[in-house]
């Protein structure tokens, strides 16, 4: 995994900006790695975040939205037919290159869905054994914005949301 960092916009507890790290991950099992040592961290009281989201509830929502792939999306989660054909044509520069941070999915309350606090280590369980489950069976649904993807896609997708959500939170 590289690791290189950005200065975001949100100020930490002595005032400065607190940097937002970009993260490239390969496997799922290197994203697994950098959750589990986030988590460390936070055990230790080494951990601050450039984002909004405490780390449990970052690592329940990546669980969340893996487990749409494999057990369906909620109905609200459709996004108007603009985004999804904008979204479709930029599919291969999102898998690849990754997510920009700040979009919002459709008309949903807070942007997305899987918000719910959690603990760190109950965040980690569930990110643990959907990623175990997404790494054995290739999701059969559909995405409801970029539509039908294959097995590496599917995991690239994820591997991306992962990175994204992940640089929010620095270890120090």
């Amino acid at each position: 995994m590289d690791t290189t960092t950005t200065t975001s916009s949100r100020t930490g507890e002595t005032g400065e900006p607190t940097q937002r790290r970009i993260l490239r991950f390969e496997t799922l099992d290197a994203a697994l790695a950098e959750a589990e040592r986030l988590v460390a961290s936070e055990r230790e009281g080494r951990l601050r975040r450039a984002g909004n989201w405490p780390l449990g509830q970052t690592l329940g929502h990546l669980a969340t939205w893996a487990a749409y792939a494999l057990d369906g999306y909620p109905p609200e989660v459709c996004a108007p037919l603009q985004v999804r054909l904008v979204l479709r044509m930029m599919r291969s520069r999102i898998l690849t290159k990754g997510m920009m941070p700040g979009v919002k999915v459709g008309r949903l309350p807070g942007g997305t869905l899987g918000l719910e606090p959690l603990e760190p280590e109950e965040g980690l369980r569930r990110l643990r054994t959907v990623f175990i489950r997404l790494q054995a069976k290739a999701p059969t649904i559909p995405n409801p914005v970029f539509g039908t993807l294959s097995h590496d896609q599917w995991i690239q997708l994820n591997l991306r949301h992962a990175e994204l959500h992940l640089g929010n939170q620095v270890p120090l």
